[in-house]
């Protein structure tokens, strides 16, 4: 197979399939072969990694995905993307392991919203307990100069609620817990957006989006990156991953 791109998924499923359903359903096709070509890995049994962030006796979730990016490199694919925000905590050990560029999900995230809110002051955080305590979102905001506002203690369970209760566990999302955790944030903390931190909360806002709330949603943004990427490179063009990538990431794990 010729000019496809690999996703690394799993983490969870549910939050993965709403990747693959929103890139088919975006991909400009009218027949089969103008869908994208790629390999998904739906690497369910890696370990959590929150569990493993705040308890290094948890899991490693590190190894498994290193496996993944090596089998991966190893077939070629035009570039690499991980489907987790969590797992972005190793994410300096995982790009250096292979010469195929991995997209830096928080990096394109953060770079789209200077684009789309150039005069937001205050960008409030949700996410899970392990990438907020990585803080990895944290210094991609203040680095682009906003004030962050962490969805913390009463927001914090809430979310961690709709992530691993209703979606990880129950396979459902819960419309108003959601948009209740939004409107917190905008309307009791004095965020000027939010930032949805964890793939379990893009799924809800794809399932649960009918709300008046600005959100930045790294996984949405990663969904149109990987189709003008795939599509780029199926047309020959140069592609630049200047602002895709990271390579001054810490090596801090």
């Amino acid at each position: 197979m010729e000019h496809f791109f690999t996703v690394i998924g799993g983490m969870g499923t549910a939050a993965t399939e709403s990747y693959i359903r929103l890139l088919n359903a975006r991909t400009p096709a009218k027949k089969d072969q103008d869908y994208l070509n790629y390999i998904l890995v739906n690497h369910a049994t890696v370990p959590d990694r929150t569990s493993y962030i705040l308890d290094h006796t948890q899991p490693n979730f590190f190894p498994p995905l290193l496996a993944d990016i090596k089998q991966q490199s190893a077939l070629g694919p035009d570039f690499m993307v991980i489907i987790c925000n969590t797992a972005h905590y190793f994410y300096k050990e995982l790009a250096a392991a292979s010469s195929v560029p991995l997209l830096h999900m928080p990096h394109v995230a953060i770079n789209t919203l200077k684009k789309r809110y150039p005069n937001a002051h205050r960008v409030g955080l949700i996410a899970t307990q392990g990438t907020m305590a990585d803080h990895i979102y944290e210094r991609e905001i203040t680095d682009a100069g906003y004030e962050v506002v962490l969805g913390d203690g009463h927001v914090q369970d809430q979310v961690t609620e709709l992530i691993y209760t209703d979606i990880k566990e129950g396979n459902r999302v819960d419309g108003a817990l959601y948009h209740n955790i939004l409107r917190e944030m905008i309307e009791e903390k004095g965020c000027d957006l939010v930032v949805l931190g964890c793939t379990e909360l893009s799924l809800a806002q794809e399932k649960a989006s009918d709300h008046p709330y600005p959100v930045i949603d790294p996984q949405d943004i990663i969904v149109d990156e990987s189709i003008r990427l795939a599509t780029a490179f199926r047309n020959g063009q140069t592609v630049d991953f200047t602002d895709l990538v990271k390579k001054d990431d810490p090596l801090s794990h």
